[in-house]
């Protein structure tokens, strides 16, 4: 029996979290951590407002995240251009080195799921599931 669309992307999304957290185990990171520790990797110093919109997560919630990692010696926030009203987040030598354990266990996870499908295929795949995520932000 097919599934629908939206059945896959919840499946998928909650097994890819499942098994990204439990290669991540001993880093003690928790849900929605790995992912702004990878847009950091490619946005250092970014504000805060900036990485809520990139990783699609609730300034509150991004709020708290953002206390346990700094808390955790992972990131840092700091004022910029004497603008008290904006804090900007920069990974410290320690989240550097935790993000490329997590670029490496995303990396590992997308090879698992792209198993056994063409490199043809898989572009295909990626430039359609772009085209539809660009149809739901806009």
């Amino acid at each position: 029996m097919p599934y629908s669309f939206h059945y896959l992307i919840m499946a998928e999304h909650s097994t890819f979290q499942k098994e990204l957290l439990s290669r991540l185990r001993d880093t003690g990171l928790t849900i929605g951590q790995p992912k702004i520790l990878d847009y950091l990797k490619d946005h250092n110093g970014i504000s805060q407002k900036e990485i809520a919109k990139g990783c699609h997560i609730e300034p509150g919630t991004l709020t708290t995240l953002l206390n346990r990692m700094e808390e955790a010696g992972l990131v840092e926030r700091r004022m910029m251009h004497g603008n008290r009203r904006s804090l900007y987040v920069f990974l410290t030598e320690k989240g550097s080195l935790l993000s490329r354990q997590v670029d490496h266990a995303f990396s590992d996870l997308e090879e698992q799921a792209f198993r056994d499908i063409s490199s043809e295929d898989r572009e295909k795949f990626l430039r359609i599931f772009q085209r539809i995520y660009e149809n739901t932000v806009s």
